[in-house]
């Protein structure tokens, strides 16, 4: 099984770190994404450049290869279908991919399988959720094409009515939350499944992108279990085989609901490839090519800080702080190779580890204050 020719559709960031964990098994990996500078470029044994949202193209990727796999969720989920019915195995299964693309269609899954999750209404127009005031605040969001914030409106009163996408999307009732949490499962062909520790995740209060995180989630053991069986509960219902990442809230009053899942690895487990027994990179592949999931153990209290691209600057990536960061003990950064920086794009993270979560903490500050990511020449510390 482990001479299967894979291929992942997507070079980013999370491709990168895919390849990383392949490397120490020896897989045969072919890689499709549309840029010929992705971070998964220059490492890659196989890489092509090419649409992944075009048929032709994922399906002449696809048709000479054992077992496909994704990186990104915008793909073509057409020629997916084609190359399963063919027998590839393709993981996450092209049904699964479809049903998360749309938002409309996954809260609906959430409804129809009895999951938890916010209140909602489907709207086809901008014009559609001023019919809603007596719903608000919610949040609008794009059935189709979000990503890392993006395609995401918060809607507070009927003031903010003309921030409404004015496409199909959803309006989903803002919750009034004192956490937000995700859980990461693997789940094998067999349906044997493994939850990673719950991580709890500060988000940018404009960007809604995850700042940071820390692992385990400072929770009761009560939410911690109730958090775990429904990411298991979402796994099941999905079918899917892979990894799923569901992200969740957790209301002042310890209800527990799912937010959004991702079928493939997550920003949420970053810091498993230092932290964990099996990184979800690993387990990824574990579950995919039908082999025993690895063990989820946790080392010690961990954190997770995104290196985001510094607001004002765009071009060629310098890293400013390093020696900083490399002289903390503890402190892993993972730079993920992209050349070009852009204001909050993800350039990179950091994961942190201390026995002792106050020194975690600072820890956290420490790199936050120390490491940006800018366009110009590096600046050595002084």
């Amino acid at each position: 099984m482990l001479y299967d020719k894979i291929g992942i559709l997507g070079g980013g960031q999370l491709g990168l770190m895919l390849l990383q964990a392949a490397i120490d098994w020896n897989l045969d990996i072919h890689v499709l994404d549309p840029d010929a500078d992705a971070p998964c470029s220059r490492i890659a044994p196989h890489f092509q450049q090419g649409s992944l949202q075009d048929y032709d193209t994922v399906y002449a990727f696809g048709k000479d290869l054992d077992v496909i796999t994704i990186e990104i969720e915008k793909v073509n989920v057409d020629a997916l279908e084609a190359l399963e019915k063919e027998g590839k195995r393709v993981y996450p299964q092209p049904l699964v991919i479809r049903q998360i693309q749309d938002k409309r269609i996954q809260k609906q899954f959430y409804r129809v399988n009895k999951l938890p999750t916010a209140d909602f209404i489907l709207t086809e127009s901008r014009a559609d959720v001023a019919r809603y005031p007596d719903f608000l605040p919610a949040f609008h969001k794009l059935g189709k094409d979000g990503y890392d914030g993006r395609g995401v409106q918060r809607i507070s009163s009927e003031a903010d009515l003309n921030k409404a996408f004015d496409a199909p999307g959803l309006l989903e009732k803002a919750v009034d939350f004192e956490k937000e949490i995700a859980v990461i499962v693997a789940r094998n062909p067999e349906g044997h499944m493994k939850t990673f520790p719950v991580v709890e995740m500060v988000f940018h209060p404009e960007h809604n992108l995850v700042e940071y995180l820390f692992a385990p989630a400072e929770i009761k053991d009560d939410v911690r279990f109730r958090a775990e069986e429904i990411a298991s509960q979402t796994a099941e219902a999905f079918g899917i085989v892979g990894l799923l990442a569901v992200e969740m809230f957790v209301t002042k009053d310890g209800e527990i609901l799912i937010n959004e899942v991702a079928p493939r690895p997550h920003n949420s487990g970053h810091h498993t490839i230092r932290a964990n027994a099996t990184s979800q990179y690993e387990q990824h592949w574990r579950a995919i090519l039908g082999l025993p999931l690895g063990s989820t153990h946790q080392y010690a209290p961990a954190a997770m800080v995104n290196l985001l691209g510094e607001a004002g600057y765009t071009g060629p990536a310098y890293y400013q702080g390093m020696e900083t960061l490399l002289a903390t003990s503890e402190v892993f950064p993972f730079l993920y190779g992209k050349a070009i920086t852009k204001p909050y794009r993800k350039m990179g993270h950091v994961t942190i580890m201390d026995e002792n979560t106050e020194r975690l903490k600072e820890k956290v500050a420490l790199v936050q204050r120390s490491v940006r990511v800018v366009s110009g020449e590096w600046t050595v510390d002084s």
